[in-house]
């Protein structure tokens, strides 16, 4: 049987316009109960039916993600129907960087550079968690996925959990995986993975 991964969701949309149809509380009652039963990320429930950006903009955990994708001008191809699958760092994540790496990336004389580490984190299609660990079981012990960006992320089980291994010999944990988007699907990592 392969490893359990944490599940959970990514970042959820506020819903502004669903306010009217709220005021009936038969079925008030009933979006409380399914937002109940949503994943949460970064403090935030994440919405099935929204895009990943709709849904990463809302959690806590994302506000560098999220500045980042707008700074390289990533927002509309990420709101796209692809489906994609996103490797999403947290604010610690990036934290982790050296001091004023992510104040230099976002600058827009380093756009180029940021949606090139920015891309590394997507891989076309919609990959789930049981997905990802049947091809590294396949690929005996290891899958490599072909990223938006071009290069190649190496996935594994470590300790039960998937790890991605990046082009400078960088691992990522996933936290949290299947935070399934209408898009796409989110899994959080603990790290930025760096191209080549």
């Amino acid at each position: 049987m392969p490893p359990k991964t944490t599940l959970t969701a990514i970042a959820a949309a506020a819903l502004a316009a669903t306010a009217g149809i709220l005021a009936t509380p038969a079925l008030a009652d009933h979006h409380m109960e399914k937002k109940a039963d949503l994943p949460m990320v970064g403090g935030a429930a994440m919405y099935p039916t929204k895009t990943i950006v709709e849904n990463a903009v809302n959690s806590a955990d994302h506000t560098t993600l999220v500045a980042a994708v707008k700074a390289a001008g990533l927002v509309d191809a990420l709101s796209g129907p692809g489906p994609f699958t996103v490797f999403a760092p947290t604010n610690a994540a990036f934290g982790k960087l050296p001091a004023g790496t992510v104040e230099t990336l976002v600058k827009p004389e380093n756009k180029a550079t940021l949606t090139a580490i920015l891309t590394y984190h997507v891989v076309p299609g919609k990959v789930g968690a049981g997905q990802l660990i049947e091809m590294i079981k396949q690929g005996g012990g290891k899958a490599e996925l072909k990223t938006l960006n071009g290069g190649i992320l190496t996935a594994s089980i470590v300790g039960g959990k998937v790890v991605l291994t990046d082009a400078k010999g960088g691992q990522a944990t996933v936290t949290q995986a299947d935070v399934f988007q209408s898009n796409g699907v989110i899994h959080v990592t603990d790290t930025v993975s760096l191209p080549g």
